[in-house]
C-alpha cells in the first residue's frame, strides 16, 4: 500500500511489464491500487494494466514523451499537495529511454518523497540472457538515426571495455546490427525481440552472422547485446579513418563492387550514400 506523509507527496517510480502482464510485481499492483493519480506514458495503455488487476483507475494524468517538461506542474502541484502519485510508462522502467527523469527530478526539487518500486525492464532482461558479461555494461538507448551523431556514438562505444546494451526498432534492427559489426568489428553478441510476448526470440552469433539473419522485414521491440572491447584493443572504427580518397581507390583496385563500398564507406564514416558514389565516380574518371 501506498505510504504517506503529512503533507509531503510521494512519487512512486513503477515499473510495469514489457509484455506479459503475469510480470507485474505484487507490490506495483498494491501501489497502483492506492495512489490518489498515476501520471501516465499513454493513459489507454495504463488503463489497460488497471483493467487487468480488476480495480477501477485513479486519476490519470498524461505525461508523454513529446511534452513532459510541459506537463510536469500538474504532477507536481498534486505532490505538493500531499498526494501519492504513481509514475509508470508504457512498458517498462520510467526514464530508461521512457519519459519520466524530469518529472523525478521535479518531484525532487518539490521536496516530495521518491520510491522506487523495480521490476519489468527490457535491457537487464536481454543482458541476463545474453550470456556476455554482466559484471560491468553500458546501456545506450536508441542510436541516433543516421549521420554524425551516429557515427560519433558508435566511435564511442567501439572503446568502451563493457558489455553494451542498447534498444531498436524491428525494421531497423538489419541496419544497426551492420553498422555495429563495421564499427565494432564483428564482435560476439545477442538479439532479443519481443521480450516476455507470445514471440519472444533470443538469438546469440556475431554481428555479421546475426546482421544476415534479421536484414529482412523484422517485426517488434527489439533489444541487442554486444560484448565490449578488449582493455587496450584498438577501435575499428578509427583504425578504418584513412583519408576517404584512399580508402575508395584501395578498396576500388581490390575489385570491391562500387555498390559495396558505397554502402559500407557511407555507414562508417556517416556520410550520405549519394556523396560516397559521387566522390567514387569521380575517382574513375581519366585522372581521377
Amino acid at each position: 500500500m501506498a505510504e504517506r506523509e503529512p503533507g509531503r507527496g510521494t512519487l512512486y517510480v513503477v515499473a510495469t511489464p514489457i509484455g506479459n502482464l503475469g510480470d507485474l510485481s505484487p507490490r506495483a499492483a498494491e501501489v497502483l491500487r492506492s495512489v490518489d493519480a498515476v501520471a501516465a506514458e499513454d493513459t489507454r495503455r495504463t488503463s489497460r494494466l488497471f483493467a487487468h488487476l480488476g480495480v477501477p483507475s485513479p486519476t490519470l494524468v498524461s505525461l508523454p514523451a513529446f511534452d513532459e517538461r510541459g506537463r510536469l506542474q500538474t504532477v507536481v502541484s498534486r505532490l505538493q499537495a500531499g498526494q501519492a502519485v504513481a509514475l509508470c510508462t508504457d512498458a517498462g522502467t520510467p526514464g530508461v529511454s521512457d519519459p519520466g527523469a524530469a518529472l523525478v527530478a521535479a518531484a525532487w526539487d518539490a521536496g516530495a518523497r521518491v520510491v522506487p518500486v523495480p521490476g519489468p525492464s527490457a535491457a537487464l532482461a536481454a543482458l541476463s540472457a545474453s550470456g556476455l558479461p554482466a559484471d560491468r555494461f553500458f546501456f545506450t538507448g536508441f542510436l541516433p538515426r543516421k549521420g554524425g551523431g551516429r557515427a560519433e556514438q558508435l566511435a564511442f562505444l567501439a572503446g568502451l571495455p563493457a558489455t553494451l546494451v542498447l534498444y531498436e526498432a524491428g525494421n531497423r534492427t538489419g541496419d544497426t546490427l551492420a553498422d555495429l559489426a563495421t564499427a565494432l568489428g564483428d564482435r560476439p553478441a545477442a538479439v532479443a525481440r519481443e521480450l516476455t510476448k507470445l514471440h519472444e526470440e533470443v538469438v546469440r552469433g556475431r554481428l555479421s552472422e546475426l546482421a544476415a539473419r534479421f536484414g529482412g522485414e523484422v517485426k517488434g521491440e527489439v533489444t541487442i547485446v554486444v560484448a565490449g572491447a578488449a582493455e587496450g584493443a584498438p577501435r575499428p572504427l578509427e583504425a578504418a579513418q584513412e583519408p576517404l580518397e584512399g580508402e575508395l581507390r584501395r578498396r576500388l583496385e581490390a575489385g570491391e563492387p562500387p555498390s559495396g563500398v558505397a554502402r559500407e564507406v557511407a555507414r562508417a564514416r556517416g556520410l550520405k550514400r549519394s556523396d560516397v558514389y559521387d566522390a567514387l565516380e569521380r575517382l574513375k574518371r581519366p585522372g581521377g
